[in-house]
């Protein structure tokens, strides 16, 4: 039925969607979910540990019998710099003293863990047929291993020199991942957050400049977009900000009702939530000291210093400190199960595409 099925083939799916793996808003449940629709579903792995992923991964095959992914990051972990923490407190001291914050008192840092070999033990263990990484790929030897496992291996470009990069050091499919794409940019051969390029711009250059197959990302959130992707040489689409109002994500309260009020222009891309460019939904913190800062510390240690505030704003019902990761297309998203929501978005893009081929 798709006209393209290499995406089809390679993942051995039903339709060509990738549920995006969204780190702190979802678990298994939306990955079963899209699994149960047709998609490949993606279990994010950057923030649990080793044995939480291995528990999810369980639920998950004790519920479908489908191919999952699993996502991990693979930036470089830089130690805490006491300076630009100490500035970074500075910056954020008033916001302590409105919610009466103790700024000396202990606090748990920030989990966002690279790829290590715990990690690679886990994927030799469990096998799962796709592997995705953001921020680039493991060294040669993690690469080696993962495709031992059977694996495939795919991850996210935000320009076309990223794109081929990743083709030369063994990426099965690419993720072209536009600048209106919600959550972390996948930067990593630049850090010119201004010159990020659109999706519908990226996409027909990165198909034009590597050989594997390419999945577009970024304002995807309903059939036009899915149809539109693929006419432009995309074997298939990845798909997240469309899965946060879903009954199956763990959404806070508070995030949800900043959801279903967003707008086109609610969204910004920003530093201040981790230390690295993210697109999410504008917040106090962003509006107040960014969205981009200097003063915020490298990633991921710019979100230890905003725990206690994150905690304190959201008990008194406020996303003051929340980072909502969400990309430009958040308004055309719809509250349905995420089975129901996958077969929804596969089934009226595939009626976009039949039209098209009518005319």
């Amino acid at each position: 039925m798709w006209p393209d099925r290499r995406l089809l083939d390679l993942f051995k799916i039903e339709t060509p969607i990738v549920q995006a793996p969204m780190a702190g808003v979802q678990d298994a449940d939306i990955v079963i979910g899209a699994c149960e629709g047709g998609a490949l579903g993606s279990l994010p792995c950057a923030m649990i540990s080793v044995e939480k992923a291995r528990e999810q991964v369980q639920i998950i095959r004790q519920r479908v019998s489908a191919p999952i992914n699993l996502n991990f990051f693979v930036h470089k972990p830089v130690d805490p710099n006491p300076t630009q923490e100490s500035v970074w407190k500075k910056r954020l001291a008033a916001y302590y003293r409105e919610y009466g914050i103790d700024p000396a008192a202990p606090i748990v840092a920030a989990n966002r863990a690279p790829f290590d070999g715990a990690a690679c033990e886990l994927v030799e263990e469990l096998k799962p047929e796709v592997v995705s990484f953001h921020f680039g790929l493991p060294d040669k030897a993690y690469m080696k291993r993962v495709k031992a496992a059977g694996c495939v291996v795919i991850s996210s470009a935000t320009i076309v020199r990223e794109a081929q990069w990743l083709e030369d050091n063994g990426a099965d499919a690419i993720i072209a991942q536009g600048s209106e794409a919600g959550g972390h940019r996948g930067m990593f051969l630049t850090e010119s957050v201004g010159s990020q390029i659109g999706t519908f711009a990226l996409v027909p250059q990165v198909v034009d400049a590597v050989r594997v197959p390419v999945i577009a990302a970024g304002g995807i959130a309903d059939g036009r977009g899915i149809a539109a992707a693929l006419m432009l040489g995309a074997a298939g689409v990845q798909i997240g900000s469309a899965y946060l109002r879903c009954p199956e994500s763990k959404v806070s309260a508070v995030g949800r009702v900043a959801l279903n009020d967003a707008a086109d222009d609610s969204t910004v891309i920003t530093n201040v939530m981790t230390g690295r460019p993210a697109r999410g939904i504008v917040n106090r913190l962003m509006h107040e000291v960014g969205p981009l800062s200097g003063d915020a510390p490298t990633f991921p240690h710019a979100a230890t210093a905003l725990g206690p505030l994150k905690a304190a704003a959201e008990k008194a019902g406020k996303a003051d400190f929340t980072n909502l990761w969400s990309g430009q297309a958040q308004p055309i998203g719809r509250e349905m199960p995420a089975a129901d929501l996958t077969r929804t978005l596969a089934a009226a893009g595939l009626h976009r595409i039949k039209q098209m081929a009518a005319v």
